[in-house]
């Protein structure tokens, strides 16, 4: 596991609390909810709509395609037609930046 700086604070309140990022593989959601920044993959486990680009109530963030709801916290679904939970990441603020725990990437075969 790695500690990568993503993005900062300014970034995501300039985007009125939700940003997408990608780093390697991973493409991440980050949230700012009460001052405190959470972080989920950016994709559905239902449909793959992007979740940055669903509507943020409160700790939930609703999918735009199919209206799917997740518990930005915990990763668990909140609403139907979604059943898997969406993954989330640890987050930690160093100073102004948002830094995610990415897991280490996968050995590839060649």
């Amino acid at each position: 596991m790695a500690w990568i700086e993503i993005a900062s604070l300014r970034d995501l309140r300039d985007a009125a609390g939700k940003l997408s990022r990608e780093y390697q593989r991973f493409k991440i959601a980050l949230y700012e909810v009460d001052g405190k920044v959470y972080a989920t993959s950016n994709l559905c486990t239902h449909g793959g709509a992007m979740l940055s680009e669903g509507y943020l109530d409160g700790y939930l963030i609703e999918c735009p395609m199919h209206q799917g709801l997740f518990d930005i916290r915990t990763g668990a679904v909140a609403g139907p037609p979604c059943k898997r939970p969406v993954r989330i990441f640890p987050v930690r603020l160093e100073g102004d930046m948002i830094a995610v725990e990415i897991p280490d990437p996968s050995p590839t075969s060649e």
